[in-house]
Protein backbone atom coordinates (compact mmCIF):
# COMPACT_ATOMS: atom_id res chain seq x y z
CA UNK A 1 0.00 0.00 0.00
CA UNK A 2 2.70 2.59 0.86
CA UNK A 3 4.56 1.71 -2.34
CA UNK A 4 1.50 2.46 -4.47
CA UNK A 5 0.93 5.71 -2.61
CA UNK A 6 4.50 6.95 -3.10
CA UNK A 7 4.45 5.89 -6.73
CA UNK A 8 1.29 7.90 -7.35
CA UNK A 9 2.83 10.93 -5.63
CA UNK A 10 5.95 10.69 -7.77
CA UNK A 11 4.14 10.27 -11.11
CA UNK A 12 0.95 12.28 -10.56
CA UNK A 13 1.79 14.61 -7.64
CA UNK A 14 -0.40 15.51 -4.71
CA UNK A 15 -3.75 16.73 -6.03
CA UNK A 16 -4.43 19.25 -3.20
CA UNK A 17 -1.08 21.01 -3.58
CA UNK A 18 -0.76 24.00 -5.98
CA UNK A 19 1.36 23.67 -9.07
CA UNK A 20 5.07 24.44 -9.18
CA UNK A 21 4.66 28.07 -10.32
CA UNK A 22 2.30 28.88 -7.47
CA UNK A 23 4.61 27.17 -4.99
CA UNK A 24 7.54 29.22 -6.28
CA UNK A 25 5.61 32.51 -5.89
CA UNK A 26 4.54 31.56 -2.37
CA UNK A 27 8.10 30.67 -1.40
CA UNK A 28 9.48 33.94 -2.78
CA UNK A 29 6.80 35.92 -0.89
CA UNK A 30 7.59 34.16 2.37
CA UNK A 31 11.32 34.73 1.91
CA UNK A 32 10.78 38.46 1.26
CA UNK A 33 8.55 38.82 4.33
CA UNK A 34 11.10 36.92 6.41
CA UNK A 35 13.95 39.14 5.22
CA UNK A 36 11.98 42.31 5.97
CA UNK A 37 11.22 41.08 9.48
CA UNK A 38 14.82 39.99 10.05
CA UNK A 39 16.11 43.38 8.91
CA UNK A 40 13.61 45.34 11.02
CA UNK A 41 14.55 43.41 14.16
CA UNK A 42 17.88 45.22 14.20
CA UNK A 43 21.15 44.16 15.79
CA UNK A 44 21.41 42.22 19.03
CA UNK A 45 23.59 43.06 21.98
CA UNK A 46 26.68 40.86 22.13
CA UNK A 47 28.35 42.50 25.13
CA UNK A 48 28.58 40.49 28.33
CA UNK A 49 28.93 42.22 31.67
CA UNK A 50 27.77 41.36 35.14
CA UNK A 51 26.06 44.22 36.94
CA UNK A 52 26.08 42.92 40.53
CA UNK A 53 26.40 45.78 43.00
CA UNK A 54 25.83 48.47 40.35
CA UNK A 55 23.15 51.08 41.02
CA UNK A 56 21.23 52.12 37.91
CA UNK A 57 18.77 55.02 37.83
CA UNK A 58 16.21 54.85 34.99
CA UNK A 59 13.54 57.27 33.78
CA UNK A 60 10.76 55.81 31.65
CA UNK A 61 11.47 52.36 33.05
CA UNK A 62 7.85 51.24 33.46
CA UNK A 63 6.95 50.81 29.79
CA UNK A 64 8.40 50.20 26.35
CA UNK A 65 12.16 50.20 25.84
CA UNK A 66 12.86 51.47 29.36
CA UNK A 67 11.03 48.53 30.94
CA UNK A 68 12.85 46.02 28.71
CA UNK A 69 16.20 47.60 29.58
CA UNK A 70 15.41 47.60 33.30
CA UNK A 71 14.47 43.90 33.17
CA UNK A 72 17.68 42.82 31.41
CA UNK A 73 19.91 44.86 33.72
CA UNK A 74 18.08 43.53 36.77
CA UNK A 75 18.61 39.98 35.52
CA UNK A 76 22.34 40.70 35.56
CA UNK A 77 22.21 41.78 39.20
CA UNK A 78 21.95 45.57 38.99
CA UNK A 79 20.06 47.50 41.64
CA UNK A 80 17.36 49.40 39.73
CA UNK A 81 15.89 52.71 40.85
CA UNK A 82 12.86 53.64 38.72
CA UNK A 83 11.99 57.32 38.58
CA UNK A 84 8.23 57.29 38.12
CA UNK A 85 5.42 59.83 37.85
CA UNK A 86 2.99 58.08 40.18
CA UNK A 87 3.32 57.43 43.90
CA UNK A 88 5.40 54.36 44.92
CA UNK A 89 2.28 53.18 46.79
CA UNK A 90 0.25 53.07 43.57
CA UNK A 91 -1.22 49.57 43.27
CA UNK A 92 -0.36 49.21 39.58
CA UNK A 93 3.23 50.30 40.18
CA UNK A 94 3.53 47.89 43.09
CA UNK A 95 2.31 45.05 40.87
CA UNK A 96 4.73 46.08 38.10
CA UNK A 97 7.72 46.06 40.46
CA UNK A 98 6.71 42.73 41.97
CA UNK A 99 6.40 41.26 38.48
CA UNK A 100 9.80 42.70 37.53
CA UNK A 101 11.37 41.20 40.64
CA UNK A 102 9.84 37.82 39.91
CA UNK A 103 10.97 37.78 36.27
CA UNK A 104 14.51 38.92 37.04
CA UNK A 105 15.02 37.05 40.30
CA UNK A 106 16.30 40.34 41.73
CA UNK A 107 14.69 41.98 44.76
CA UNK A 108 16.78 45.15 44.49
CA UNK A 109 14.25 47.10 42.42
CA UNK A 110 12.70 50.26 43.84
CA UNK A 111 10.76 53.32 42.72
CA UNK A 112 11.15 57.02 43.49
CA UNK A 113 8.45 59.54 42.61
CA UNK A 114 9.65 62.23 40.19
CA UNK A 115 7.28 64.21 37.98
CA UNK A 116 9.38 65.11 34.94
CA UNK A 117 6.85 67.77 33.97
CA UNK A 118 7.61 69.69 37.17
CA UNK A 119 10.88 71.47 37.94
CA UNK A 120 9.93 71.51 41.62
CA UNK A 121 9.47 67.72 41.70
CA UNK A 122 12.80 67.14 39.93
CA UNK A 123 14.59 69.43 42.38
CA UNK A 124 12.99 67.74 45.39
CA UNK A 125 14.21 64.30 44.31
CA UNK A 126 17.69 65.37 43.17
CA UNK A 127 18.27 67.40 46.32
CA UNK A 128 17.31 64.46 48.52
CA UNK A 129 19.73 62.28 46.55
CA UNK A 130 22.78 64.52 46.91
CA UNK A 131 21.94 65.50 50.50
CA UNK A 132 23.80 62.51 51.83
CA UNK A 133 27.23 62.05 53.40
CA UNK A 134 29.10 60.12 52.16
CA UNK A 135 27.72 60.50 48.60
CA UNK A 136 25.37 57.73 47.55
CA UNK A 137 26.67 55.27 45.01
CA UNK A 138 25.52 55.82 41.43
CA UNK A 139 26.93 53.80 38.53
CA UNK A 140 24.56 54.59 35.69
CA UNK A 141 21.77 56.96 34.69
CA UNK A 142 19.53 55.92 31.79
CA UNK A 143 17.26 58.70 30.53
CA UNK A 144 14.56 56.88 28.56
CA UNK A 145 11.52 58.98 29.41
CA UNK A 146 10.07 61.11 26.63
CA UNK A 147 6.74 62.45 25.49
CA UNK A 148 5.27 63.74 22.26
CA UNK A 149 2.17 65.51 21.09
CA UNK A 150 0.31 63.52 18.40
CA UNK A 151 -0.24 65.21 15.07
CA UNK A 152 -3.37 67.34 15.10
CA UNK A 153 -3.42 67.77 18.86
CA UNK A 154 -3.06 71.21 20.49
CA UNK A 155 0.07 72.47 22.18
CA UNK A 156 0.23 71.25 25.79
CA UNK A 157 1.60 73.28 28.69
CA UNK A 158 2.68 72.06 32.13
CA UNK A 159 1.32 73.43 35.41
CA UNK A 160 4.42 75.65 35.58
CA UNK A 161 3.65 77.22 32.19
CA UNK A 162 6.32 75.38 30.16
CA UNK A 163 5.75 73.66 26.82
CA UNK A 164 5.30 70.00 27.74
CA UNK A 165 7.54 68.32 25.15
CA UNK A 166 10.39 70.76 25.78
CA UNK A 167 10.03 70.30 29.54
CA UNK A 168 9.87 66.49 29.69
CA UNK A 169 12.30 65.64 26.90
CA UNK A 170 14.96 68.24 27.55
CA UNK A 171 14.54 70.63 30.48
CA UNK A 172 13.82 67.94 33.10
CA UNK A 173 16.99 66.05 32.11
CA UNK A 174 18.98 69.28 32.15
CA UNK A 175 17.67 70.11 35.63
CA UNK A 176 18.18 66.59 36.99
CA UNK A 177 21.78 66.21 35.83
CA UNK A 178 22.70 69.75 36.81
CA UNK A 179 21.75 69.00 40.42
CA UNK A 180 23.19 65.45 40.43
CA UNK A 181 26.49 66.65 38.96
CA UNK A 182 28.30 66.76 42.35
CA UNK A 183 27.16 63.22 43.14
CA UNK A 184 28.42 61.99 39.76
CA UNK A 185 31.81 63.66 40.11
CA UNK A 186 32.22 62.41 43.70
CA UNK A 187 32.16 58.73 42.72
CA UNK A 188 35.44 56.83 43.37
CA UNK A 189 37.86 56.73 40.41
CA UNK A 190 37.66 52.94 40.03
CA UNK A 191 33.99 53.06 39.01
CA UNK A 192 32.71 53.16 35.45
CA UNK A 193 29.99 55.83 35.44
CA UNK A 194 27.79 56.02 32.34
CA UNK A 195 24.97 58.44 31.49
CA UNK A 196 22.78 57.19 28.63
CA UNK A 197 20.60 59.65 26.72
CA UNK A 198 17.76 58.29 24.58
CA UNK A 199 17.77 60.11 21.26
CA UNK A 200 16.04 59.75 17.92
CA UNK A 201 16.85 60.39 14.28
CA UNK A 202 14.23 63.15 14.32
CA UNK A 203 16.91 65.53 15.60
CA UNK A 204 18.20 65.71 12.03
CA UNK A 205 15.07 67.61 10.92
CA UNK A 206 15.05 70.02 13.85
CA UNK A 207 15.21 73.78 13.18
CA UNK A 208 18.14 75.65 14.77
CA UNK A 209 17.95 75.78 18.55
CA UNK A 210 19.47 79.21 19.31
CA UNK A 211 18.86 79.79 23.04
CA UNK A 212 15.73 77.62 23.26
CA UNK A 213 13.23 80.47 23.43
CA UNK A 214 11.62 79.33 20.17
CA UNK A 215 10.45 76.18 21.95
CA UNK A 216 8.33 78.27 24.32
CA UNK A 217 6.54 80.25 21.60
CA UNK A 218 3.16 79.31 20.14
CA UNK A 219 4.03 80.78 16.74
CA UNK A 220 5.00 78.15 14.12
CA UNK A 221 4.68 75.39 16.74
CA UNK A 222 4.05 71.90 15.42
CA UNK A 223 4.27 68.51 17.18
CA UNK A 224 7.01 67.32 14.81
CA UNK A 225 9.14 70.44 15.30
CA UNK A 226 8.67 70.36 19.06
CA UNK A 227 9.82 66.75 19.38
CA UNK A 228 12.78 67.13 16.99
CA UNK A 229 13.86 70.36 18.71
CA UNK A 230 13.81 68.72 22.14
CA UNK A 231 16.00 65.84 20.94
CA UNK A 232 18.53 68.16 19.30
CA UNK A 233 18.70 70.28 22.46
CA UNK A 234 19.17 67.15 24.58
CA UNK A 235 22.13 66.03 22.46
CA UNK A 236 23.73 69.49 22.54
CA UNK A 237 23.36 69.54 26.31
CA UNK A 238 24.75 66.00 26.61
CA UNK A 239 27.99 66.94 24.86
CA UNK A 240 28.24 70.14 26.93
CA UNK A 241 27.66 68.11 30.10
CA UNK A 242 30.49 65.77 29.11
CA UNK A 243 32.81 68.78 28.82
CA UNK A 244 31.51 69.98 32.18
CA UNK A 245 32.48 66.63 33.74
CA UNK A 246 35.86 66.55 31.98
CA UNK A 247 36.77 70.01 33.27
CA UNK A 248 36.44 68.90 36.90
CA UNK A 249 39.73 68.47 38.76
CA UNK A 250 39.38 65.59 41.19
CA UNK A 251 41.06 66.02 44.62
CA UNK A 252 42.85 62.69 44.13
CA UNK A 253 44.15 63.73 40.71
CA UNK A 254 42.50 60.75 39.00
CA UNK A 255 40.92 61.20 35.56
CA UNK A 256 37.18 61.71 35.22
CA UNK A 257 35.39 58.37 35.10
CA UNK A 258 31.92 59.54 33.93
CA UNK A 259 30.96 59.29 30.26
CA UNK A 260 27.92 60.48 28.34
CA UNK A 261 26.55 58.16 25.65
CA UNK A 262 23.70 58.76 23.21
CA UNK A 263 21.55 55.80 22.20
CA UNK A 264 19.21 55.68 19.22
CA UNK A 265 17.04 52.57 19.67
CA UNK A 266 15.39 52.87 16.27
CA UNK A 267 11.67 52.67 15.54
CA UNK A 268 9.99 50.29 17.97
CA UNK A 269 6.49 49.23 19.00
CA UNK A 270 6.35 51.33 22.15
CA UNK A 271 3.40 53.18 23.74
CA UNK A 272 4.84 56.46 22.46
CA UNK A 273 5.09 55.16 18.89
CA UNK A 274 1.54 53.80 19.10
CA UNK A 275 0.31 57.19 20.33
CA UNK A 276 2.04 58.91 17.43
CA UNK A 277 0.73 56.48 14.81
CA UNK A 278 -2.85 56.63 16.10
CA UNK A 279 -2.73 60.45 16.44
CA UNK A 280 -4.12 59.96 19.94
CA UNK A 281 -7.62 59.13 18.64
CA UNK A 282 -9.95 56.15 18.80
CA UNK A 283 -10.32 55.92 15.03
CA UNK A 284 -6.54 55.97 14.75
CA UNK A 285 -6.34 53.13 17.25
CA UNK A 286 -8.87 51.16 15.20
CA UNK A 287 -6.75 51.58 12.06
CA UNK A 288 -3.68 50.60 14.06
CA UNK A 289 -5.35 47.33 15.08
CA UNK A 290 -6.48 46.65 11.51
CA UNK A 291 -2.96 47.11 10.12
CA UNK A 292 -1.20 45.69 13.14
CA UNK A 293 0.50 43.00 11.06
CA UNK A 294 2.25 45.72 9.04
CA UNK A 295 3.38 47.46 12.23
CA UNK A 296 4.64 44.14 13.57
CA UNK A 297 6.54 43.48 10.36
CA UNK A 298 8.27 46.86 10.08
CA UNK A 299 8.88 47.97 13.67
CA UNK A 300 11.06 46.43 16.34
CA UNK A 301 9.73 45.11 19.59
CA UNK A 302 10.56 46.91 22.82
CA UNK A 303 13.09 44.17 23.51
CA UNK A 304 14.72 44.86 20.14
CA UNK A 305 14.86 48.58 20.85
CA UNK A 306 16.54 47.90 24.20
CA UNK A 307 19.49 46.10 22.59
CA UNK A 308 21.42 49.29 21.85
CA UNK A 309 20.88 50.49 25.42
CA UNK A 310 22.18 47.19 26.76
CA UNK A 311 25.17 47.41 24.44
CA UNK A 312 25.96 50.94 25.63
CA UNK A 313 25.56 49.85 29.25
CA UNK A 314 27.67 46.69 29.02
CA UNK A 315 30.32 47.00 26.33
CA UNK A 316 33.75 47.44 27.91
CA UNK A 317 35.06 49.81 25.22
CA UNK A 318 32.71 52.58 26.37
CA UNK A 319 34.33 52.52 29.81
CA UNK A 320 37.54 53.86 28.29
CA UNK A 321 38.40 56.91 26.24
CA UNK A 322 36.28 60.00 25.67
CA UNK A 323 32.51 60.17 26.08
CA UNK A 324 29.90 61.72 23.84
CA UNK A 325 29.54 58.75 21.48
CA UNK A 326 26.39 57.92 19.51
CA UNK A 327 25.28 54.28 19.44
CA UNK A 328 22.76 52.86 17.02
CA UNK A 329 22.18 49.22 16.07
CA UNK A 330 24.82 48.21 18.64
CA UNK A 331 27.62 50.13 16.95
CA UNK A 332 29.14 53.58 17.14
CA UNK A 333 27.82 56.06 14.57
CA UNK A 334 28.69 59.59 13.44
CA UNK A 335 26.43 62.56 14.11
CA UNK A 336 24.26 63.63 11.18
CA UNK A 337 24.54 67.31 12.15
CA UNK A 338 27.66 69.33 12.86
CA UNK A 339 25.94 72.00 14.98
CA UNK A 340 25.56 69.44 17.78
CA UNK A 341 29.24 70.04 18.55
CA UNK A 342 28.96 73.83 18.37
CA UNK A 343 30.29 74.90 21.77
CA UNK A 344 29.10 78.49 21.40
CA UNK A 345 25.52 77.40 20.66
CA UNK A 346 25.63 74.86 23.49
CA UNK A 347 26.84 77.49 25.96
CA UNK A 348 24.09 79.85 24.87
CA UNK A 349 21.47 77.13 25.31
CA UNK A 350 22.87 76.14 28.72
CA UNK A 351 22.80 79.68 30.08
CA UNK A 352 19.31 80.36 28.74
CA UNK A 353 18.04 77.10 30.28
CA UNK A 354 19.49 78.02 33.67
CA UNK A 355 17.83 81.45 33.55
CA UNK A 356 14.49 79.93 32.53
CA UNK A 357 14.61 77.39 35.37
CA UNK A 358 15.60 80.07 37.88
CA UNK A 359 12.72 82.32 36.83
CA UNK A 360 10.10 79.57 36.86
CA UNK A 361 11.24 78.20 40.22
CA UNK A 362 11.16 81.68 41.75
CA UNK A 363 7.64 82.29 40.47
CA UNK A 364 6.46 78.88 41.65
CA UNK A 365 7.98 79.45 45.10
CA UNK A 366 6.00 82.68 45.43
CA UNK A 367 2.82 80.94 44.27
CA UNK A 368 3.28 78.08 46.77
CA UNK A 369 3.93 80.57 49.57
CA UNK A 370 0.72 82.45 48.76
CA UNK A 371 -1.27 79.21 48.61
CA UNK A 372 0.13 78.13 51.95
CA UNK A 373 -0.74 81.51 53.45
CA UNK A 374 -4.29 81.27 52.14
CA UNK A 375 -4.67 77.76 53.55
CA UNK A 376 -3.42 78.85 56.96
CA UNK A 377 -5.76 81.85 56.89
CA UNK A 378 -8.69 79.61 56.00
CA UNK A 379 -7.83 77.21 58.84
CA UNK A 380 -7.58 80.05 61.37
CA UNK A 381 -10.92 81.51 60.27
CA UNK A 382 -12.55 78.11 60.50
CA UNK A 383 -11.11 77.54 63.95
CA UNK A 384 -12.30 80.99 65.08
CA UNK A 385 -15.83 80.24 63.83
CA UNK A 386 -16.01 76.92 65.64
CA UNK A 387 -14.62 78.19 68.97
CA UNK A 388 -17.77 80.02 70.30
CA UNK A 389 -19.94 77.02 69.51
CA UNK A 390 -17.54 74.74 71.33
CA UNK A 391 -17.51 77.04 74.38
CA UNK A 392 -21.32 77.11 74.49
CA UNK A 393 -21.52 73.35 74.22
CA UNK A 394 -18.86 72.94 76.89
CA UNK A 395 -20.64 75.35 79.34
CA UNK A 396 -24.38 74.58 79.46
CA UNK A 397 -24.64 76.68 82.65
CA UNK A 398 -24.53 79.80 80.45
CA UNK A 399 -27.90 78.87 78.96
CA UNK A 400 -29.44 78.25 82.42
CA UNK A 401 -28.22 81.57 83.87
CA UNK A 402 -29.57 83.40 80.81
CA UNK A 403 -33.02 81.86 81.25
CA UNK A 404 -33.06 82.83 85.00
CA UNK A 405 -32.21 86.44 84.10
CA UNK A 406 -35.08 86.55 81.63
CA UNK A 407 -37.55 85.29 84.33
CA UNK A 408 -36.41 87.94 86.83
CA UNK A 409 -36.89 90.66 84.26
CA UNK A 410 -40.49 89.57 83.79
Amino acid sequence: MPIHFFAEVVYKGIPWLPDGRAMFKLTVALVIVGLIKWYSMGASNTAERQMHGKIVMITGGTSGIGAATALRLAQRGAQIILLVHQSPQDIFLVDFIEDLREKSGNEMIYAEQVDLSSLYSVRQFATRWIDNAPPRRLDMIILCAATLTPAGKPRAVTSEGLEEVWMVNYLSNFHLLSILSPAIRAQPPDRDIRILFATCSSYITSPPIEDGTEAMKKKDWTPTKAYARSKLALMMFGLAFQKHLDSYQRPDGAPVNARVLFVDPGYSRTPGMRRWLTRGTLWGLALYLVFWQNVYLILKSSEGGAQSFLYAAMDATFGRGPGGKLIKECQEMDYARTDIKDETAAKKLWEASEKLIERVEREEAVRRALEKKEQEKGKSEKAAGEKPAEQTAANPENKQSKSRRQKKAK
